[in-house]
């Protein structure tokens, strides 16, 4: 069967633009506000973008849009470069709206000139009131009769600083009764004194989004300006000033945003998480952040690939988190080392091995991968094993260790229970058992069958680590729709701290972001924020299977 897939409409539309001669080359653009971090819905809008200039050779710019000096920085800068270049794609050019502050002037009062802009004094109630509703016209205000030269003499003083902030703003003069409520005389430029990041004091009005966006696409030459659903009804505008100016003629096309379960995608809804204190960070694990998922282990091509597989479409839906998942554990299985961990340890003691004596044993570090060889287990008489992978009583599907029931030790012998001990309040604190004569793994001449096998450490070359279990953030599908705040919903177990969990030596020389199969526990990484030569830090990425309980 053909793994190919067919076109989305934007490629169809790029398509006919080129065989019509309508374009040499496609130019396309991400165009981020530095206002806080990326998350895995710009993700799918960098793949998209990055990913048709690629296929049709064209190139595509980061253009940040650096219109609002009051929330955006520099830290915001650095982190969106690093996410684009960490996903796998690099961008032709590298510009800033605010390199465009001057010509974005320039452009205004060439609307000022035609007539077709004007400088108001309004309130921004005011301006709000006047505009009228969806099915009430609104109202132009005196100062639209202004003259061209009282109009371009006052925005020149804007630009100059004469007036204080919300005191007059420049409006375009479009049609007060359309029922595009974005075409009735929009807001163009506002006074904000304020230190911008990049241009420092040197404006104090600064263009609206509308304003800066489709001029600043036009400056670049981009030939296919693609947005999310919530822009379409600013395509009018986009249309009419590129049209007013006479400018080149960048086109805007819209595609469905990215909406997934168990989590939020609001820039404003991350914000309060970090600054309440509900997540380590932007970078929190649990965040649906690309520097998030970075730092919990997700690779970059199970995002791309995820991006590719959910598709571009017209309409909005909800894309099931388990998609992303199923995507991280596809890849990481094929890439990740296999090691043993024991997370909630009890003491085995093989009471037939010899005390003091060990071995070195050799297991595979990947068998999806034979290339990586083997590396090397230190086995001995006193083990270290899952807790839970005891049973007092056990039940008739029980595969693992209870009295007299058999089991392998991953790539060691097979060995029968013979006893456990408990403290006085009835915890277990140790497992007897027996090894089985010449049931070593790869040599096993024993005869005896062993219906499971369950992993182990050596205690004597056991090292400790933190391990750090991680889930879905919110315990609802939705929790955006949900009545009441959005933060109630956040999931309780998002989090489980181990603090001495015991792992192989071959651990301590984990690289920052080498993938590792825990075996039977789970997908995990190295933290990048949290580890220390001294004390190894470890983030679950996923569990093998998907074993999150749907509500009934």
């Amino acid at each position: 069967m053909s793994t190919e897939r067919s076109n989305n409409f934007i490629e169809d539309i790029i398509e006919a633009d080129l065989a019509a001669g309508k374009h040499k080359t496609i130019v396309t653009r991400f165009p981020p506000e530095p206002n806080g971090y990326l998350h895995i819905g710009h993700a799918k809008s960098i793949c998209l973008n990055f990913g048709l200039s690629k296929k049709y050779g064209g190139k595509t710019n980061l253009r940040f849009d650096d219109t609002n000096p009051v929330t955006e920085d520099t830290e915001y800068v650095d982190s969106i470069k690093n996410d684009i270049h960490w996903l796998g794609f690099d961008w032709a050019q590298e510009l800033y709206a605010s390199d465009y502050f001057e010509t974005l002037y320039q452009y205004a009062s060439r609307l000022i000139s035609k007539g077709v802009a004007y400088i108001d004094d309004s309130t921004s109630d005011a301006i709000a009131e006047e505009k009228g509703t969806p099915t009430r016209p609104g109202r132009r205000n005196k100062y639209a009769e202004r003259s061209i030269a009282e109009n371009l003499q006052l925005f020149a003083d804007m630009r100059d600083g004469k007036y204080a902030d919300g005191s007059k703003v420049l409006r375009a003069k479009i049609d007060m009764s359309s029922p595009n409520m974005l075409l009735r005389d929009p807001v163009l430029y506002r006074i904000k004194h304020a230190h911008h990041h990049r241009t420092g004091d040197n404006w104090c009005i600064y263009p609206m989004y509308d304003f800066a966006h489709g001029q600043s696409d036009s400056i670049e030459g981009i030939t296919h300006s693609i947005c999310t659903l919530e822009f379409v009804p600013h395509r009018a505008l986009y249309d009419w000033l590129i049209a007013q100016l006479e400018i080149f003629p960048s086109k805007q096309y819209e595609f469905a945003r990215l909406n997934m379960t168990y989590t939020v995608m609001s820039k404003r809804k991350l914000l309060q998480l970090v600054n309440e204190k509900h997540v380590d960070g932007w970078d929190d694990p649990r965040m649906p952040t690309i520097s998030g998922m970075r730092r919990r282990g997700y690779p970059a091509k199970a995002i791309r690939d995820f991006a590719d597989r959910i598709g571009v479409a017209k309409r909005e839906n909800m894309i099931d988190l388990g998609l992303l998942e199923f995507f991280v554990r596809e890849d990481l299985n094929k890439t990740a080392s296999r090691r043993m961990v024991v997370l909630d340890p009890v003491k085995l003691i093989i009471t037939n091995y010899p005390k003091g004596d060990h071995e070195t044993l050799f297991s595979e570090n990947n068998p999806e991968m034979p290339e990586t060889g083997d590396r090397l287990l230190h086995f001995g008489r006193e083990l270290w094993i899952e807790r839970d992978d005891f049973a007092e009583e056990p039940s008739k599907k029980w595969f693992r260790l209870a009295p007299g029931a058999n089991v392998r030790l991953k790539s060691a012998y097979i060995i029968t229970c013979t006893g456990f001990d408990k403290d006085a309040d009835g915890n277990l604190v140790a497992v007897y058992a027996e090894l089985v004569a010449n049931s070593k793994s790869g040599h096993d001449t024993s005869g005896v069958k062993a219906k499971g096998t369950i992993h182990w450490i050596s205690v004597e070359h056991a090292v400790t680590a933190e391990v750090r279990l991680y889930d879905r953030l919110f315990r609802v599908e939705d929790p955006s729709s949900e009545e009441g705040d959005f933060k109630s919903f956040i999931n309780p177990e998002s989090l489980k701290v181990i603090k001495h969990a015991y792992i192989e030596p071959e651990l301590l020389k984990a690289m920052q972001g080498e993938a590792f199969q825990f075996i039977r526990n789970g997908y995990f990484v190295l933290d990048s924020k949290l580890s220390a030569d001294n004390h190894l830090v470890f983030n679950r990425t996923a569990t093998l299977k998907d074993g999150w309980a749907k509500p009934a």
